[in-house]
């Protein structure tokens, strides 16, 4: 039996902030495309309708920065009706650590992938700066 539903339904990502805590730094990406070409942000994409929002995560960080992590934590799910201005999207944000030593290498829509001490990140694009201070509160690391 197959379902169909009268009611619009947004598009689900997930973003992933980075963190390594020797050197209090996080990963992120220089947007190729738009918007927001050319902003820095968290690695993060659309989920696949074969995947769970983690999956989403960890694939999308790989594919984006080449770096593989094996688990995330959940921070939060962002539902802003602004948040994107593709449209309505609804991200399931997470947490990762790595190192600041392992190899990264932008790639897939990122043009550029880097580490930036937590004290002096870029202007973000998205609600990206909300996620990582969201993150810092829910965790120890702030």
């Amino acid at each position: 039996m197959s379902y169909t539903y009268d009611y619009p339904r947004p598009a689900v990502s997930a973003d992933v902030v980075v963190f390594d805590s020797s050197t209090d730094s996080i990963l992120l990406i220089q947007r190729k495309k738009d918007p927001f070409a050319g902003s820095w942000a968290l690695p993060g994409g659309f989920m696949e309708m074969d995947e769970a929002a983690d999956a989403t995560a960890i694939r999308e960080l790989k594919e984006e920065t080449g770096l593989v992590v094996a688990q995330v934590e959940q921070i939060g799910a962002y539902s802003a009706v602004d948040r994107d201005p593709r449209g309505r999207v609804v991200t399931v944000a997470f947490m990762a650590e790595a190192s600041t030593s392992e190899s990264i290498a932008a790639a897939d829509d990122a043009a550029d992938a880097k580490w930036f001490p937590v004290d002096d990140l870029p202007e973000l694009a998205f609600d990206h700066s909300q996620i990582i201070s969201d993150c810092f509160s829910k965790s120890d690391k702030g």
